[in-house]
């Protein structure tokens, strides 16, 4: 015999082959305990609740069992081991929610048929709220809000260290022509602050290496800098310090996303680096939409404008979007960028299918075989290909068409 089941906001119900109730799991008035329930019935699992009505109909003689999900009605064969079908919607449960109302009043869950619309309302919100709730549990989420975070910061650190550089430049303008990186320019004006202090021995204790000290060292002797007040280097040099935090805090962000990615995608921060992998991850917007796109798409991600313009202009497409930041693609030469980008773009799209979907570890093969095609890329197409060859190749501008005399 055949029974279907359905479940409601009321209970689960057991149905028999004319449609009529054989068996039922009643819920309590709880409307955050049914949400619970059917979230997880909803996403395929298979509840105690379903477990026990399954008993109950087998003790009756039933053998297979209908479900309205193919989700659930499969994982139901294999946790349980039953015959299963797929109805979608079956009729028992197109009767069921018909007259919910009436069935709820003769199992005295309510006192009116009225009164289910109300429990109906209440599960709803509730439902609503485990969604969100269990949406915002995803660890690739954080991975995005991570990134983003790194990139507000870095946006903030160039802004703060290019007003340092303007103000200290006052003072001391040489130093910025030979300090090129932020960070160091600020510990230095941090830490010396004057330009006496700027000696060979202050400098090297900074880590400094010996060819730039000795020449910061002469432009700070030389030096056609402005003089200025004790208050104001005071100033500056509180300035330096407190954006040299937000450097200490920038490492602590990249760590925390280097931990994170190795948890939630470990085949991608192998084959492409953590950084390059959670930006993928924020741009495509969660890991299962990464895991969705085909290696095309992957490989324009953050070229979006570009790729636009060129099917509305019918301008040159671009080759690669972020993953340009792989060092392979832009330690290449230009004419080989394209079909390295789509090597790598074929390599994310599978490491983030295992990643998504499967748990497994493929990162080290993965690696190994895109740097295998890389290589012979680079030894294939060592010389530029000649204007004809380049399909890209903007072709000559034809000669303009004289015009014949007069007006």
């Amino acid at each position: 015999m055949k029974a279907t089941i359905v479940e409601s906001v009321i209970g689960i119900f057991g149905f028999d082959e004319n449609e009529k109730i054989v068996e039922k799991i009643l819920f309590l008035k709880d409307a955050e305990k049914i949400a619970n329930v059917l979230g997880r019935i909803q996403s395929g699992e298979v509840t105690d609740e379903i477990i026990e009505l399954i008993k109950k109909l087998q003790a009756n003689g039933y053998e297979t069992f209908a479900f309205e999900s193919e989700a659930l009605a499969m994982e139901a064969h294999r946790k349980l081991g039953v015959e299963v079908e797929i109805e979608k919607p079956s009729k028992a449960g197109e009767n069921l929610r018909k007259n919910l109302g009436k069935i709820a009043v003769e199992a005295k869950l309510v006192k009116k048929p009225e009164d289910v619309h109300e429990l109906i309302h209440q599960v709803s919100v509730a439902l609503t709220r485990v969604a969100v709730r269990r949406a915002a549990e995803k660890r690739d989420l954080l991975i995005i809000q991570a990134i983003q975070a790194l990139d507000d910061l870095d946006k903030t650190l160039n802004l703060f260290a290019g007003r340092v550089r303007e103000w200290y430049g006052l003072y001391f303008p040489e130093l910025s022509n030979l300090v090129d990186k932020h960070e160091t320019y600020l510990k230095l004006v941090a830490n010396l602050g004057w330009r006496s202090n700027f000696t060979i021995e202050n400098l090297e204790k900074e880590g400094l290496p010996k060819g730039k000290v000795q020449a910061i060292v002469n432009s700070a002797q030389t030096s056609m800098g402005a003089d200025i007040d004790d208050k104001d280097r005071k100033q500056i040099q509180e300035l330096c310090t407190n954006t040299f935090e937000l450097y200490k805090m920038r490492h602590a962000l990249e760590e925390y996303i280097d931990v994170i990615t190795g948890e939630i995608a470990p085949n991608i921060k192998d084959l492409v680096g953590a950084s390059l992998g959670a930006r993928l991850i924020s741009i495509a917007g969660s890991l299962q939409n990464l895991a969705k796109m085909p290696a095309s798409t992957i490989q324009v991600l953050g070229a979006e404008k570009a790729l636009f313009r060129a099917l509305r202009t019918g301008a040159k497409p671009p080759k690669h979007g972020i993953i340009f930041q792989h060092p392979a693609i832009h330690q290449a030469q230009r004419w080989q960028r394209g079909k390295i980008a789509r090597a790598l773009a074929g390599k994310i799209a599978i490491s983030a299918r295992i990643d998504a979907f499967t748990g497994k570890y493929a990162g080290e093969e993965l690696k190994k075989g895109f740097e295998e095609r890389a290589t012979e890329i680079m030894e294939k197409y060592k010389n530029p290909p000649r204007r004809g060859e380049d399909m890209w190749e903007k072709q000559a501008t034809p000669p303009r068409r004289e015009r014949r005399g007069g007006r």
